[in-house]
């Protein structure tokens, strides 16, 4: 794992501050399938790979993966060597580090878990800390002013540099905001934040500033690299919200006159590459990309499953869309305060909102159980070529040029690598014209 002083994150900000048209994306999944996408994008364009695990994915106590952070660590590391990636360029991240997980508690005790998730999250090696105070507890007003949200991320700051210490770990790198979009995307637009304004961003960046510096925290103010803020991107169920540059420019100058500093855009799922170029441009530095990763996997998973009815009689089938949706129908917790509407339109959101929150039960047994044995329904069968133009033409292009197995996890993967490729060429390698040249080449 690389340290804080040789990292790539500070390496290629520096060169984005000098002038340089790179940037950073941000893997934030815990997928297995996503993760070994992501590895073989970074191997065959060459660009390190910055992977964030968010807080209700992995915390003290397992999260939704079940997962600590020392065992996404281990994890991640164990994929890395598969692949044999240099671990100098890898760089694990923590997102949304703060009383997310526990904001219907009150306060005190929602910061004593926090304090013990950023603590865990530190000693375990992450040195790219999101520290996100962003929402209310259960005793905390509606909305939190800036300097509640700066003195707990200060709070959480404190931590973190003992944590580092402790473990004999150079200090973290920080990501400090007020305007922090909803993880995982909105449930409506119409919620959505207005591009936050220069003096916003200001107030900030000052509030944050004082914050550090009545907690004796000077020396780690100076590894706060990025600020999160809202450029006018986000999506919902069905709408994505595309960067408009005109209307953020003068953030984007403000943020030009702060040395040392960028921008972290969160929610860039489904952008265009071309405003993925756009907003690299304009100092948003670090994207961050996730649901929109475990929704082409699940585009990926319901082709081939569409291939297998096809292909075999109803008794052979995996049936894995069935599955996912009993599994969703059983345990609703993670789609049912998100998806309004009729029985019919929930099921349609539970299938196919660019939201994804079928992206919670991929690790159910009986859901890993049936995307295995779709998996060997259709190795054993050979997907014949018509049945793969017909379901995943980009695929089949691949395979037919030679460049990509026919084995089922390697369309699925292909498939996610198509999404991961945009992010790599927009920050890293804009001279790549094709979106398949060079990628995947070893599947």
């Amino acid at each position: 794992m690389t340290t804080q002083e040789s990292s790539p994150v500070q390496a290629i900000l520096k060169a984005h501050r000098r002038g340089e048209a790179v940037g950073l994306y941000s893997v934030c999944s815990s997928h297995e399938l996503v993760l070994r996408a992501a590895l073989r994008v970074a191997l065959d364009l060459d660009t390190p790979l910055l992977i964030e695990a968010t807080s209700n994915q992995v915390d003290q106590n397992g999260g939704y993966t079940g997962m600590k952070p020392a065992d996404f660590r281990r994890y991640v590391e164990g994929l890395a060597a598969e692949f044999k990636f240099p671990l100098q360029r890898l760089v694990l991240g923590g997102d949304h580090l703060g009383p997310n997980s526990w904001q219907k508690l009150p306060a005190a005790e929602a910061m004593a878990n926090a304090r013990v998730l950023i603590n865990d999250y530190v000693a375990a090696g992450f040195s790219k800390i999101h520290l996100d105070c962003s929402m209310s507890c259960a005793d905390d007003p509606l909305r939190l002013d800036d300097e509640t949200v700066a003195r707990r991320s200060a709070e959480l700051a404190e931590v973190a540099e003992a944590a580092a210490a402790q473990a004999g770990l150079p200090p973290p790198v920080y990501v400090i905001g007020t305007e922090v979009p909803v993880p995982g995307g909105e449930a409506s637009l119409e919620q959505a934040l207005a591009v936050t304004t220069p003096m916003a961003a200001a107030r900030t960046l000052e509030v944050h500033r004082q914050a550090f510096a009545s907690a004796g925290l000077r020396a780690a103010w100076q590894r706060v690299i990025a600020m999160v803020v809202q450029p006018g991107v986000d999506f919902d169920h069905s709408q994505v919200q595309h960067y408009a540059p005109a209307a953020a420019a003068e953030l984007s100058a403000f943020v030009a006159g702060q040395p040392g500093l960028v921008f972290e855009a969160h929610s860039t799922d489904y952008q265009l590459e071309t405003s993925l170029q756009a907003l690299v441009r304009d100092h948003y530095a670090i994207l961050k990309v996730g649901p929109g990763l475990t929704f082409a996997l699940r585009e990926a998973l319901f082709a081939l499953s569409a291939i297998e009815a096809e292909l075999l009689p109803p008794g052979q089938r995996a049936n894995l869309p069935a599955v996912l949706e009993q599994a969703m129908l059983t345990e609703p917790r993670h789609w049912l305060k998100h998806y309004a509407g009729t029985p019919d339109e929930q099921h349609l959101l539970r299938r196919f909102a660019l939201s994804d929150r079928c992206r919670y039960y991929w690790g159910e047994p009986a859901v890993r159980e049936a995307q295995a044995r779709l998996f060997a329904n259709l190795d054993a069968a050979t997907v014949p070529l018509p049945l793969l133009s017909q379901y995943l033409p980009t695929q089949f292009a691949a395979v037919m040029q030679g460049r990509l197995s026919i084995q089922a996890q390697a369309l699925v993967e292909h498939k996610i690598c198509e999404v991961l490729a945009s992010y790599a060429r927009a920050c890293h390698r804009p001279e790549i014209e094709s979106p398949h040249a060079g990628l995947v080449s070893n599947l």
